[in-house]
């Protein structure tokens, strides 16, 4: 998907007929250069989560031409909240995440990335913007622009929250832990969206819960090492690892109910240096996905008890250690909100272009932590970023209930990367229409 194919330049053509929200979008036409420019030169100079500080101050720079805009950096490390004040009304809090992934990019666009970071274990790893947060940080700076410049066409305060380290479920916590309740106004809704590989111009969601919540594991498994040809005389943590992996395999399929969810992955696995040396130890790397507060309990309980006992049954020298890497919670979207939102998406996108999800998304986001713990209703969307054309012959209302093209590069793919355009407005539309259905109107 690059930037310069000819069906972006139809879909942008398309886009402009949608019934937009009100004036506000007056000025997005002339707006979008510089946003395809900013688009660019943050998808090719990507940050690692906690590292977005080149990001950072290309936010606060920007924020800061928009005229009216109280700035505030460095909240909960590299976080950058925006608030423009316009007279009695309510406070909207729209919210987009700038951290990028430890991928190679594959995209081949002729703004890819190519740079590289230490990650936080010091290893030098490639960079990319594999789940699309360079246009989460682009669309919601177009949306800031259009409020500053628009002020007698709406009532009340705009909280822009640019959050680090979504990736790594720290960002909101932190910017939450550095006194968000205390130093900013408290919003009455907060607001988010995330692009998808589904076709540009559509955006899901649904009441209730929308993504899965996610906790993921390190696994330390304990052997006794020794020479290749004498496995006897060890306790081969390879082997206890295999049998911990398999096992891993039947909570889902024997302890979890057909009519509930959850996934069980193990991402990594870590043993030994030489093919003739049993290592000490093997290591492993699990996430599991849930639903449902029970299920996800009763999940993460027997990932414990299988390691345990297969250590034992292996007869380990000492237990295993299981240390939680990160826990993204529930995003569960307030049922009378989203109605609210909905209707206002549809204004800006199209009655048809709106679907309802059937069943929560198995991704996960730390988004709702600003709703909870600023006990605030919030709402949550996906919108497309895809070319129509890998959808043809696909009615899109089929998407909320039989998935994507399964050869359609997904988020955190090193060959995802959504289209430029018109993406980039149809974002802006989507989170400028959701906004406005909140916000008191103008004079």
């Amino acid at each position: 998907m690059t930037s310069d194919s000819p069906t972006e330049t139809t879909e942008t053509a398309d886009a402009t007929d949608a019934t937009g929200p009100g004036d506000l979008t007056e000025g997005l036409d002339a707006l979008l250069p510089s946003l395809r420019e900013l688009y660019r030169d943050l998808h090719a100079h990507p940050e690692l989560s906690l590292q977005e500080t080149r990001t950072a101050a290309k936010v606060a720079a920007r924020l800061r031409e928009q005229s009216g805009w109280e700035v505030t950096e460095h909240v909960g490390g590299t976080g950058v909240v925006g608030v423009l004040r316009n007279g009695a009304g309510p406070t909207v809090l729209l919210r987009a995440d700038m951290d990028a992934l430890p991928v190679l990019e594959a995209t081949g666009l002729p703004y890819a990335s190519a740079d590289r970071a230490p990650d936080r274990d010091g290893n030098d790893v490639p960079v990319m913007h594999a789940c699309g947060h360079d246009m989460h940080v682009t669309c919601l700076l177009g949306v800031t622009a259009l409020l500053a410049g628009h002020r007698d066409g709406w009532r009340g305060t705009v909280l822009a929250v640019f959050q680090p380290a979504e990736e790594t479920a720290e960002g909101a916590r932190n910017m939450l832990d550095d006194g968000f309740r205390d130093r900013f106004p408290k919003p009455d809704i907060c607001l988010g969206q995330h692009v998808g590989p589904f076709p540009t111009g559509v955006a899901l969601t649904r009441p209730g819960p929308l993504m899965a919540a996610s906790d993921s594991y390190r696994v330390r498994l304990f052997g006794r090492g020794g020479h290749g040809s004498s496995p006897e005389s060890t306790v081969d943590p390879v082997v206890m690892a295999a049998a911990v992996v398999l096992r891993l395999q039947t909570i889902v399929s024997r302890e979890v109910g057909a009519s509930q969810a959850a996934v069980v992955t193990v991402g990594s696995i870590r043993a030994g240096s030489k093919e003739n040396i049993i290592p000490d130890e093997a290591e492993l790397k699990l996430n599991i996905r849930s639903v449902d507060p029970v299920v996800r309990e009763k999940v993460i309980a027997a990932v414990h008890r299988i390691v345990r006992a297969e250590a034992a049954a292996s007869g380990a020298p000492q237990e295993p250690e299981i240390t939680p890497l990160n826990s993204f919670p529930l995003t569960v979207n307030s049922a009378d909100a989203t109605a609210t939102t909905i209707d206002g998406l549809r204004g800006a996108l199209g009655e048809q272009a709106v679907l309802t999800l059937p069943q929560p998304i198995n991704g996960s986001e730390d988004f709702g932590l600003f709703g909870t713990e600023l006990d605030t209703p919030s709402v949550f969307w996906h919108f497309g970023g895809a070319d129509p054309a890998a959808f043809e012959g696909l009615d899109p209302a089929a998407l909320a209930s039989r998935g994507l093209p399964p050869e359609l590069p997904m988020n955190h793919s090193p060959r995802y990367a959504p289209l430029q355009d018109p993406t980039i407005e149809l974002g802006v539309r989507a989170l400028l229409g959701a906004a406005r259905s909140w916000l008191g109107g103008g004079e």
